[in-house]
């Protein structure tokens, strides 16, 4: 596939910045907001990423963080592909971006993706992927040159005003509900227990997979990665795990969790708790949190399709998930399950 055929990546300005032969290129599909794509020179195969075509919140796309926080990852229980190079001249491809190294496994989304994952196997891979979450969090952030990373102080007021800006700078239509819902989250706050390194976006389908033997070989999609409460990568997980309601082609978890053997929510939060000791008295505000940020950022992607500025298929349908969403944070905000 020549460059002019990949929108955000020009192949023969890319082979010029490498000092390599011609390249050949791929758009990873499933990406949600920052751009993936597969790449190759015949000998190495890389993967690129680089920030979406247009209207971002500038700090959720930032490279050179993604870069960081995988580089720090390396050599920790974390499993993160490794990476190549960063590169934050735009005049390459228009936008900062990185390579890394093509790792091993899927990122499963679809059941004929693994007609091998057995319901034992589903059950052993729902607490891998707990277990990883807590190996991330038991990361000392200091220890790893990521002390500076973030401000835990007034992370979760920040993080509820920082998603209002988004909602506010996508806003294109009538969203009953959700200023409500924003409004609910902000007034009730919770005090945080501890600081981590949070992954920002931590679900099944950001993690490549492998069958034999079964395992996770990298935590993908860093690009919300900071310092801050736990509890909200826990809560944005139980978001991801459950869905819709288990919709034939939910496009906001895929179909895999709903495979048999897989854990029920209430499982992964009592995984998560015996692993790290945690307390986990509160989810629900982390959870009705995650509802929030994911019909923010479900609406800005509708924004930005209704402008023109996505890549890849299945974007036109994806505006009709914000308003479940918001229901489901009310419904969490109200004590309800």
């Amino acid at each position: 596939m020549s460059g002019t055929e990949l929108p955000g990546l020009d192949l023969d300005r890319l082979a010029a910045h490498l000092g390599t032969g011609p390249l050949t290129g791929e758009l990873i599909p499933g990406g949600r907001s920052n751009l993936t794509y597969r790449v190759t020179d015949g000998r190495h195969r890389w993967v690129l990423r680089r920030p979406p075509l247009g209207h971002v919140l500038a700090t959720a796309h930032d490279m050179s963080r993604e870069y960081r926080v995988i580089s720090a990852l390396a050599g920790t229980a974390v499993p993160v592909p490794g990476v190549e190079l960063l590169c934050e001249d735009p005049e390459v491809l228009g936008a900062p971006f990185y390579l890394m190294r093509e790792m091993p496994g899927q990122a499963l989304r679809h059941r004929d993706q693994c007609p091998w994952l057995t319901p034992d196997k589903a059950a052993a891979l729902s607490d891998r992927l707990v277990d990883v979450l807590v190996d991330l969090h038991a990361v000392d952030p200091a220890q790893v040159g990521l002390g500076d990373f973030g401000r835990p102080d007034g992370f979760l007021r920040r993080q509820v005003a920082r998603w209002g800006k988004q909602l506010e700078a996508s806003r294109s239509r009538e969203l009953p509900g959700i200023d409500e819902l924003r409004d609910r989250l902000a007034g009730s706050v919770p005090s945080p227990r501890r600081a981590t390194i949070v992954h920002g976006d931590y679900r099944l389908d950001n993690v490549l997979v492998t069958a034999d033997p079964l395992g996770i070989s990298a935590v993908l999609d860093w690009e919300m990665a900071t310092l801050g409460d736990p509890l909200a990568d826990l809560g944005l997980l139980c978001v991801y795990w459950s869905g819709l309601g288990g919709a034939e082609d939910d496009p906001i978890t895929g179909t895999v969790p709903s495979l048999p053997g897989f854990a029920d929510t209430e499982r992964l939060v009592q995984r998560y708790a015996l692993r790290s000791g945690a307390d986990v008295t509160g989810l629900g505000w982390y959870t009705a949190f995650g509802y929030f940020k994911l019909a923010v950022i479900i609406e800005g992607i509708h924004y930005r399709f209704t402008s023109g500025k996505t890549v890849g298929a299945g974007f036109d349908t994806i505006g009709a998930m914000t308003l479940p969403l918001v229901r489901r944070g009310l419904a969490q905000t109200a004590g309800e399950h």
